[in-house]
C-alpha cells in the first residue's frame, strides 16, 4: 500500500499519471472521510477513477458511482467436472446466445417467462415505493431484464483448480440504470451551479444530504442496484438453463447450484468507517468484508477469482473489481489484431470477431499482478479458466 498523500491510499502498483491526478483531485473534495482508497486494477473514469472506493459525509457523487449502476458478477459452480461435459462446446455458446440478447440496445421480444415476470413484478413494486416510473427514463426496461449488454460485460463457462464446472457472467441495471444515473449527473452539475459551488471537474458535482435531489437519487439509484441484482440472476437462470440442456439434462433444476455468488462493484452503500457513517461508493470494486465471498474476472483469455474478503479496515473494507483497462477501446483497436486476439483466445470457445478486439487480455492490466497488489484485501479461494465466452458486440 502507497499513501499518497494523507487523504488517498493506494493499492496499485501500475498506476498512470493522469489516474493519479484524477484520484488526487476527487480526494481533495470537503466531505470525503477519512479517505480515498484506489483498488489495484485503478484507471482513469468519468469524474472519479474506475477501481475507487470513495467514503463522503453529508454529501453524494453521482459520477463517483458511475453510469451503470450496481454493475456486477454472479457465479454458480454446477456439480459437473470437465470429464463429464460434451467435447463440442460450440453448441452450448450459440444456445446461450439465442438465450440472452446481447448487444447493447438489445431487449427480449416480450416476456413469456414465469421468472422473468415475477421479477419484473417486484421492480414494479419497489419503483413504486420508491415513487418513481422507469419507463420515464426507458421505454423497454422490462424487456431488457435479462439482456447482457456489450463492452466488458461477458458470459463463460469455467473450471477451477479441481476441474468444477462454474458458469459466470458480468453485467449491470442496462439502458435503464443509465439514464439514472445520467439525469442524476446533470440535476447534481446544476444544483452546483445553482449554489456557486467551484469544482475541480464537473464529473466531481454533488448532491447534499437533506436536500429533495440527494433522497430522489439514493432512491433511484437503489432500485437500479437491484434491478442489475435481478438481471443478473434472470440470465444466469437462462444459462443454467442451455447448460442443463446440453448435458443432456430434462431441465435447469436438475442442475444443482453448490454455490452460489452474487456482488455489486458499481455501488453506494450506507456503511460504517473510522467512527463515522458514510455513505460508501464503490466505483469498480467489491466489498470484501472479513469472510465475504466475492468476484474478480479477468479479462478474455485470462483467469477470474472465487475470493473472501479479508476485511482490511485501511481499504474500507474493499478490493479491485477485476483486470482495469491500461489501453482505451480506440486504442487497443489501433494496436492489436484478430489474428492477437485468437492467439489469446486459443483453447476457448468464443465467437470470432473484429468486434471483440478492444476486449483482447493485451488491453488490460495482468490480473495476476492485480491480484498480488489484493494481497491484504482477499484471500483467494478457487481461479477459474475459461472454457466458453459469450459477448455483445
Amino acid at each position: 500500500m502507497e499513501k499518497i498523500n494523507a487523504k488517498l491510499l493506494n493499492w496499485a502498483s501500475i498506476l498512470e499519471q493522469g489516474t493519479r491526478d484524477q484520484a488526487v483531485t476527487t480526494a481533495r473534495m470537503p466531505f470525503i472521510h477519512p479517505h480515498l482508497a484506489l483498488m489495484p486494477d485503478a484507471h482513469l473514469g468519468r469524474g472519479a477513477t474506475v477501481g475507487s472506493v470513495i467514503p463522503t459525509l453529508g454529501a453524494i457523487i453521482p459520477a463517483a458511482v458511475g453510469v451503470d449502476i450496481g454493475c456486477g458478477m454472479i457465479a454458480v459452480r454446477t456439480p459437473f467436472t470437465t470429464d463429464q461435459l460434451p467435447a463440442d462446446r460450440r453448441p452450448l455458446r450459440e444456445a446461450i446466445e439465442r438465450a440472452i440478447p446481447l448487444s447493447a440496445g438489445a431487449a427480449n421480444r416480450k416476456v413469456s417467462r414465469e421468472h422473468t415476470e415475477r421479477r419484473l413484478d417486484e421492480l414494479t413494486a419497489l419503483a413504486e415505493q420508491a415513487g418513481f416510473e422507469p419507463g420515464g427514463y426507458a421505454k423497454r426496461w422490462e424487456l431488457q431484464l435479462g439482456t447482457l449488454g456489450s463492452g466488458n460485460h461477458f458470459i463463460e463457462v469455467t473450471v477451477d483448480e479441481e476441474q468444477r464446472v462454474w458458469l459466470f457472467l458480468h453485467s449491470g441495471s442496462r439502458g435503464v440504470g443509465n439514464k439514472i444515473a445520467q439525469k442524476h449527473i446533470e440535476v447534481a452539475r446544476d444544483l452546483c451551479d445553482k449554489w456557486w459551488i467551484p469544482l475541480p471537474d464537473k464529473d466531481l458535482a454533488y448532491l447534499a444530504e437533506g436536500t429533495d435531489e440527494f433522497w430522489a437519487y439514493i432512491r433511484e439509484m437503489r432500485w437500479a442496484q437491484h434491478y442489475a441484482l435481478l438481471n443478473r440472476e434472470e440470465m444466469m437462470d437462462r444459462v443454467v438453463r442451455q447448460f442443463a440442456e446440453w448435458v443432456g439434462l430434462g431441465s435447469a433444476d436438475e442442475v444443482e447450484r453448490v454455490e452460489e455468488i452474487n456482488c455489486h462493484h458499481n455501488y453506494t452503500e450506507q456503511e460504517r468507517h473510522f467512527g463515522k457513517d458514510v455513505w460508501l461508493s464503490r466505483k469498480g470494486a467489491i466489498n470484501a468484508e472479513k469472510g465475504r465471498p466475492g468476484l474478480i474476472p479477468g479479462s478474455m483469455g485470462t483467469a477470474s477469482y472465487v475470493v473472501g474478503g479479508l476485511g482490511n479496515p485501511v481499504a474500507l473494507n474493499s478490493a479491485p473489481h477485476g483486470a482495469g483497462r491500461e489501453y482505451s477501446r480506440s486504442k487497443a483497436r489501433r494496436t492489436f489484431t484478430r489474428d492477437q486476439l485468437r492467439e489469446a483466445m486459443a483453447g476457448i470457445e468464443y465467437r470470432d470477431t473484429d468486434a471483440f478486439i478492444d476486449e483482447i487480455p493485451a488491453a488490460y492490466k495482468d490480473i495476476d499482478r492485480v491480484m498480488a497488489d489484493a494481497a491484504d484485501l482477499v484471500e483467494i479461494r478457487h481461479v477459474l479458466r475459461q472454457i466458453v465466452n459469450v459477448k455483445g458486440d
